[in-house]
């Protein structure tokens, strides 16, 4: 279609299939990012190790929460940090948190309780590194050491680096790596979240 200056104008279904290929570039760019940060361990020393919950059952952490809390637990011994932060509400749980079973099970393996501070009011990964950054500025806390899965790291270091804090994420030792489709699901899942979250669409 042209006009009288001669201008000619993009029809709008070619328009649409444009920004198609341009989101499916920064999509695939994203994925990429993300596998390429689940294989980097940067623990080092820092002011504190956060350790992002997941689910528990009736006050115990699931087998996948605990492995966070044993990788966590680990970089204490090694002194990278003196303090960690566990984080995670209720999920709808009456009884019981994430953040506080994380906080407990690690009082249990020698962590004191001057050393260990729960956040458990968050309900989604964005709220967790919200709260997690309120409670580190509160008790003058710039950088942490944030552990998760693998395929979770990535999402989670840019959501505390948007409030200001200085991240380095070191992922929990899988002795079984999930197969080949699990890890491409959760890679494509963590993308889009991180692509919405960036769009101010939805907080997950």
């Amino acid at each position: 279609m042209t006009v009288g200056s001669g201008r000619r104008w993009i029809r709008p279904d070619r328009i649409a299939v444009i920004a198609l290929a341009v989101y499916a570039c920064y999509f695939a760019w994203t994925c990429a990012r993300i596998v390429a940060q689940s294989g980097r361990n940067e623990a080092q020393p820092a002011d504190a190790i956060v350790v992002f919950g997941a689910a528990e059952y009736f006050g115990k952490p699931s087998p996948i929460y605990r492995a966070r809390l044993d990788h966590a637990f680990e970089l204490y011994k090694r002194k990278l940090a003196p303090v960690v932060i566990t984080a995670g509400g209720s999920g709808g749980e009456q009884h019981f948190t994430e953040g506080a079973v994380g906080r407990d099970y690690l009082n249990k393996r020698g962590i004191g309780d001057a050393h260990l501070i729960a956040e458990t009011q968050s309900d989604n990964s964005a709220e967790s590194a919200e709260r997690i950054a309120n409670i580190m500025a509160a008790n003058d806390m710039h950088s942490c050491i944030a552990v998760s899965d693998p395929y979770h790291v990535f999402r989670i270091k840019q959501l505390l680096k948007a409030k200001g804090r200085v991240v380095y994420v070191s992922p929990r030792k899988q002795e079984i790596p999930p197969r080949t489709r699990t890890q491409v699901l959760n890679v494509m899942r963590e993308a889009l979240s991180y692509t919405l979250w960036r769009l101010h669409i939805i907080r997950w």
